[in-house]
């Protein structure tokens, strides 16, 4: 392919960014000369090369335009949010909750890159499965910052913002992707939705007073990790993903992902209320 944004290193080589970046996410050095960039690994600035720009748009304009125009079509494709979504595989992840993570291997470099590069920001969340390599249902995460180190690591700040149904595994460049559809829970009315109101409000006291029973050292590094609980919801169904202090409650509840990864699923409030009661009971 023709060099598209082209970019020089200190050690004096030019390269496509994103090919260079490719490259730095396995290797903190450069690929011709074996020079160490963990500066520019740091930093994420490049240089770009004016120069070998505008010979190629002199030169080269079909090319050039070619190159550009297979460059806005992958990047369309990477920013569906419905079909090929990246997942990242590692741990339960929920609507409101905050979910810090550190990232190292150079597939999920990748990612975590193109989702910022894309301006989505976002990307979904699922546990492992034996069988199929990730669960069924997961949590979409937003971007919120991200923080790079000398060596390509970085901790990413992100959030759960919607829940979703796996419709299709697949994979992309050594990482997960899969086609989605999102999930909201059913409303109900008059009859149902005051038994809710009051099933909802004895679960969320049920809960604070679960929480302020722990021992202080434990309460804090929840509060530190966590966040306050969110207070009661006037409308428990303003939400299509529900209460946010359900998601906060099933978060710092002692329970293995398994267990956890039903309450995500489920498309009933009610349902959802009745099993963090049986939890906590």
């Amino acid at each position: 392919r023709l060099f598209y944004e082209p970019v020089t290193t200190p050690c004096g080589h030019t390269f496509c960014l994103k090919c260079l970046e490719r490259c730095l996410d396995h290797n903190p050095k450069c690929p011709l000369c074996k020079e160490g960039l963990s500066e520019c690994l740091a930093m994420r600035k490049y240089c770009k090369t004016v120069l070998m720009e505008e010979l190629i748009a002199r030169y080269l304009p079909e090319e050039l335009t070619e190159r550009r125009k297979i460059y806005e079509e992958e990047i369309a494709e990477l920013s569906n949010l419905n079909k090929n979504v990246p997942i990242f595989v590692c741990t339960m992840a929920y609507p409101t909750v905050p979910c810090p993570l550190h990232i190292f291997e150079p597939c999920y470099r990748l990612m975590i890159r193109r989702c910022m590069e894309t301006g989505t920001k976002q990307f979904g969340m699922c546990i492992s499965d034996p069988v199929k390599g990730f669960a069924d249902y997961g949590c979409i995460l937003e971007i919120r910052n991200v923080e790079f180190f000398a060596d390509g690591r970085s901790v990413v700040d992100s959030i759960g913002k919607r829940r979703f149904k796996v419709i299709q595994h697949s994979q992309r460049d050594g990482y997960n992707t899969a086609d989605i559809e999102y999930i909201e829970d059913q409303k109900v009315q008059g009859q149902e939705y005051a038994a809710l109101l009051v099933l909802h409000d004895s679960v969320y006291d049920q809960a604070y007073m679960w929480f302020n029973s722990l021992k202080q050292a434990l309460k804090s590094r929840i509060l530190s990790h966590f966040g306050p609980m969110p207070a009661k919801d006037p409308d428990p169904q303003s939400n299509p993903n529900g209460p946010a202090w359900c998601w906060w409650v099933l978060a710092v509840l002692p329970l293995e992902n398994r267990a956890q990864l039903p309450f995500l699923a489920m498309k009933s409030l009610k349902d959802r209320l009745n099993g963090i009661r049986r939890v906590l009971t």
